[in-house]
C-alpha cells in the first residue's frame, strides 16, 4: 500500500517568491515579486539562491522559530541540486535534499509529514524553487539561443516556495498522501512533458482513491501539477478511456500561472508551478474545504534525452484539509 495516513501533521505557513513574469499572470499577487530575472545578483544562479534564501529568512521570522526548525526539506532542477545546498548551508539546520524533478514538492511534504506523525520532529520547513534560466538551459536550451520551440512546450516557471509543516493544530491539516510509482511509456520528446507526465498523474490518483476507498469527487478541487494545457487534455483522457472516470473537478497548477497573451505556449513548468498555485489561489479560495494536489515530475536528464532513451515520470499525491 503507497498510502499514508496522518493525524498530526499541519501547515502551519508558506512563503512565495514569483518571478516577473509569474507576477503580470493570472494570480499576480504573492508573497514577494520579483522585479528581474537577476533579483540583484551576478548570475541566475546566485538569484535562484538568493529566492531560497530569502523563503526561508522570512518564514523563520515570521513565525520566530529560528533554531525550532528541526529539519528542512527541499530540493531543485538545478544539478546535484546546486540552488538549495548552497540556500540552505547559509542556516544551522539538518537538511535533507530531494529529487522528483516538479514534483519535489510533495515529496519533501510527505517525507516531512512522516517525521511529524511518529514524533520525531516537531516543525519542519519543505522547500523548492526554479528559474526559468537556469532551467531551460539545462533541460532544453540556452534563451540565448532564440530556438524554436513546439506548442507542446511548457515554460519554466521562476520562484521560490517554502512551507512549515509542525505538529501543533492549524487551519490547514496534511490528512493523507500516496506515494507514486515510476512510469516509462516510451515517450522521448522532452518538449512534450505533458504526455511525459500525464500517465504518472493517473496512476498516484488511482491508487490514491482505491487505497483510501474514495472516488474523485470526495475532493472539492484535485490540483495537477504541471501538465499544462496538452497534458491535461491527455489526463483526462487517459482517465475516462482507462479508468471510467470522467474528472469534473480538476485543475492543473500549469494552466493557472501565466495569461494565455503571454505566450507561453502549453503553460508552466517547474517544482514551483504547483505551490505557486496552492498557497496563493487553491487555499485562499474559501470553497476548497478537500483538496488533493498531485505534483508530477519528468525524470529525464539532458545526457538521457540526447541518447534518446525514454523518460520516466513520477508523481506524488497529498491530501489537505481546511480545518476552519
Amino acid at each position: 500500500m503507497a498510502s499514508l495516513k496522518f493525524e498530526n501533521v499541519y501547515i502551519k505557513d508558506s512563503f512565495t517568491v514569483a518571478g516577473p513574469l509569474e507576477s503580470e499572470g493570472q494570480i499576480r499577487k504573492f508573497d514577494l515579486n520579483m522585479d528581474d530575472y537577476y533579483y540583484g545578483e551576478k548570475t541566475f544562479i546566485d538569484a535562484e539562491i538568493k529566492m531560497q534564501k530569502v523563503v526561508i529568512d522570512n518564514l523563520l521570522y515570521r513565525n520566530k522559530l529560528g533554531k525550532q526548525i528541526d529539519l528542512i526539506i527541499g530540493g531543485d532542477l538545478s544539478n546535484q541540486l546546486t540552488i538549495t545546498n548552497f540556500a540552505v548551508k547559509n542556516f544551522a539546520i539538518p537538511f535533507f535534499g530531494v529529487y522528483s524533478a516538479c514534483a519535489s514538492f510533495a515529496e519533501s511534504l510527505i517525507i516531512a509529514s512522516n517525521f511529524i506523525e511518529s514524533n520525531v520532529l516537531k516543525n519542519a520547513i519543505a522547500l523548492t524553487s526554479s528559474h526559468n534560466l537556469n532551467a531551460e538551459r539545462q533541460f532544453r536550451f540556452p534563451i540565448e539561443y532564440g530556438a524554436p520551440r513546439a506548442n507542446t512546450t511548457t515554460f519554466t516557471a521562476t520562484g521560490a516556495v517554502g512551507a512549515i509543516l509542525t505538529n501543533e493544530k492549524e487551519n490547514i491539516k496534511i490528512e493523507s498522501a500516496t506515494i507514486g510509482k515510476i512510469e516509462d511509456y516510451e515517450q522521448k520528446d522532452a518538449t512534450h512533458m505533458g504526455a511525459v507526465m500525464s500517465p504518472a498523474a493517473v496512476s498516484v490518483l488511482i491508487e490514491h482513491l482505491q487505497d483510501l476507498k474514495r472516488n474523485v469527487d470526495y475532493y472539492d478541487v484535485v490540483l495537477t501539477g504541471d501538465l499544462g494545457e496538452i497534458g491535461t487534455a491527455i489526463f483526462k483522457e487517459f482517465l475516462k478511456i482507462n479508468h471510467g472516470i470522467k474528472i469534473k473537478n480538476h485543475m492543473d497548477a500549469g494552466c493557472e500561472i501565466f495569461l494565455k497573451s503571454q505566450e507561453v505556449y502549453s503553460g508552466s513548468s517547474g517544482p514551483v508551478t504547483l505551490p505557486l498555485v496552492l498557497f496563493n489561489k487553491i487555499l485562499k479560495n474559501k470553497k476548497f474545504k478537500k483538496i488533493l494536489i498531485i505534483a508530477t515530475g519528468s525524470l529525464h536528464s539532458k545526457d538521457t534525452t540526447n541518447q534518446k532513451k525514454t523518460i520516466p515520470s513520477i508523481a506524488h499525491a497529498v491530501s489537505l484539509e481546511v480545518l476552519s
